[in-house]
């Protein structure tokens, strides 16, 4: 077996910790001694133990002389848990095999000095690229302050997120539609336009994950005209929604707020919520990523201010024709070079339908 066989396991370990570990990194570690995995672990919830610690709990024997595989470089300072570092300095373990640096200021590659401070080997950047995807979002927001978005939408073959009439309840099909589910549930956040409650009343939960966590709801409601009796206002006491707004009676505040709705007043930019200024507001409540399900107008809005990062497409085998909605309307470019360009990172199938995920480039449009 190589390096490359235990980070593998290590990364399969990390992804454990998905919707469950956010602000903080997936981490999956992996101990090694005379060829045989001898202890893993991940990290398993904020505010848990870390990977390492976990992995050295769980050894069926001594780990001295071992070798441990961990997808990021161990911490070494005091959060919410001790410092990694010193319980595999304490350990006796030889070898340290590191997927990726840590990003986060505090760590960021003074674990892996103090480790060969103490005469154990360490080897960096096995399998790293894959480790990095990983953990993207983290990346981005302790870099940035900023969610990680991944915008979502289902369409027809032809393009087409509803018929003429407007229907659109399913293009879909059920596995792709408890994949997104799923998708709610490892994000922190959800955000939709008031035109979606108004139109559809979703309850936007994660009803049909195998993860039990509801993500944040995000409505944009320039003018504070979410109706009172949509399933997000009532059920606001059950799980958090904000309501992002630019102007709105204060009446109507009142009322939402004796819901238990949480209204932040947003910057206005052309009539509408500021995109932009609303990623710094949630940014700084911990948000660290968000999964919009917005309609065609939000998602032109946020694809024009530039702060979607992924868009993650369900064709179904499906042709509506007609003048029906695309995904993405707005006002659009004028010329095929000033598209926003799209670079596809995985192509598969979710039961019937063609699912494509990709990395959103802005670099025609700062051009």
């Amino acid at each position: 077996m190589n390096d490359k066989f235990y980070m593998k396991r290590a990364i399969e370990l990390a992804k454990k910790g998905a919707g469950y570990v956010n602000p903080n990194p997936m981490v999956g570690a992996v101990i090694v001694k005379d060829g045989r995995i001898i202890g893993e672990g991940y990290h398993e919830r904020y505010g848990q133990l870390h990977a390492e610690r976990n992995a050295l709990k769980s050894c069926s024997e001594d780990p001295k002389g071992a070798t441990i595989y961990v997808t990021l470089e161990p911490c070494c300072h005091y959060g919410k848990t001790p410092p990694c570092t010193e319980a595999i300095i304490e350990s006796g373990i030889a070898r340290v095999v590191v997927g990726t640096l840590d990003v986060n200021p505090i760590v960021a590659g003074k674990g892996v000095k103090i480790l060969k401070d103490h005469g154990i080997d360490v080897t960096v950047g096995v399998m790293e690229e894959e480790v990095k995807s990983l953990n993207k979002v983290f990346n981005k927001y302790i870099i940035t302050g900023l969610p990680y978005v991944v915008m979502k939408y289902a369409m027809t073959s032809d393009g087409k997120i509803a018929t003429r009439t407007g229907a659109s309840r399913w293009i879909s099909c059920e596995a792709s539609r408890k994949k997104v589910h799923e998708l709610r549930s490892r994000l922190s956040g959800i955000m939709v336009g008031v035109g979606t409650v108004i139109a559809d009343d979703p309850l936007l939960t994660s009803r049909d994950s195998d993860i039990n966590k509801n993500p944040i709801r995000i409505i944009c409601d320039s003018n504070l005209s979410i109706p009172l009796d949509s399933q997000v206002v009532l059920d606001a006491a059950n799980n958090k929604t904000i309501i992002a707004t630019c102007k709105g009676n204060p009446d109507k505040m009142r009322a939402l707020e004796g819901y238990g709705c949480e209204i932040l007043k947003v910057p206005e930019k052309d009539g509408c919520v500021d995109l932009k200024v609303l990623m710094v507001m949630l940014g700084a409540r911990g948000i660290d990523s968000i999964l919009l399900e917005g309609g065609a107008t939000l998602n032109y809005s946020a694809l024009k201010t530039q702060i979607v990062d992924e868009l993650q497409i369900f064709m179904a085998p499906k042709v509506f024709g007609g003048r029906a909605k695309s995904p993405v309307e707005g006002l659009g470019v004028d010329i095929p070079g000033k598209a926003i360009q799209l670079i596809p990172r995985n192509v598969s199938m979710v039961g019937k339908d063609i699912f494509i995920e990709n990395e959103v480039s802005y670099q025609c449009l700062q051009e």
